[in-house]
């Protein structure tokens, strides 16, 4: 079990979502909080929020994407207990109809981010013996859906660095646990427009109770938790001959997910 009351949590992309729930949740549980995001405003928000539950909470600005500056703020930090790598973003466009420079973010932020944060804070998790880290990964790391090419690549990543992890800790005989996380879309706005064929089947999820989910999960050291249930049947649906499979995955609505996406509108 992993105890987050007195525990010190790191969350990424803390400013909103999901991330902003799950700060609300451990605060709510007796936990210490270290915020991390690019929006300063959005990070004072949650601080005050916070604060206003009795909780306590640092917000620093850092671009998880930038290597130095992950570095130079981690330098600067209390012992992290708990690490969620939840920043993220999404350009939602067919692979000819967006830019390098917003491939290149997604890798950076989605991908590589993931390396520069637990390079950071692992070692000190380790001599510890005590720790655990979080991979918000997605259900787009699991199949490919039109209009996300880069996203689904970049989380194919995530799944793939968090396997690799877990396996890494287990052959050292660590005390550091890593849990991977694989939502279907999440109506935190950033997926604004994403649609579902069948909402019994894939609801699009509420960023609260997907946040209570992720907290719970963490308690009880769950390596994985994908959502809603019928994600955990994708590996099976891969034992299908590729046209078949993907037959599924269009009666299923995925392949029109992105349709008319939109995303998260600037206020």
């Amino acid at each position: 079990m992993t105890e987050l009351q007195g525990a010190r949590v790191l969350i990424t992309g803390a400013a909103s979502g999901i991330g902003r729930r799950m700060a609300l949740g451990v605060a709510r549980r007796g936990g210490a909080l270290a915020l991390w995001d690019l929006n300063g405003e959005g990070l004072q928000s949650v601080k005050s929020e916070v604060e206003a539950l009795g909780g306590k909470a640092t917000a620093a600005i850092c671009d998880v994407s930038d290597r130095e500056a992950v570095y130079a703020a981690a330098a600067a930090e209390e012992p992290v207990d708990v690490l969620i790598n939840n920043a993220g973003v999404v350009s939602g466009h067919a692979l000819l109809d967006i830019s390098d420079e917003q491939i290149q973010k997604s890798f950076d932020v989605n991908a590589l981010s993931l390396f520069w944060m637990t390079r950071a804070f692992l070692p000190g998790m380790m001599e510890r013996e005590r720790g655990h880290v979080v991979t918000i990964a997605s259900s787009a790391g699991l199949l490919g859906v039109p209009g996300l090419t880069d996203y689904c690549a970049t989380k194919w990543a995530a799944i793939g660095f968090d396997e690799s992890l877990r396996v890494e800790l287990d052959r050292k005989a660590s005390g550091v646990r890593t849990t991977v996380v694989c939502p279907y879309y999440i109506d935190t706005g950033m997926f604004e427009g994403a649609k579902t064929r069948f909402s019994f089947l894939l609801p699009i999820l509420n960023e609260e109770r997907v946040a209570e989910k992720v907290l719970h999960a963490v308690e009880r050291n769950q390596a994985r938790l994908w959502m809603p249930p019928l994600v955990y049947s994708i590996p099976l649906l891969r034992l299908l001959p590729v046209s078949w499979f993907d037959i599924v995955v269009q009666l299923l609505g995925i392949s029109a997910s992105m349709d008319e996406f939109k995303g998260r509108i600037a206020k």
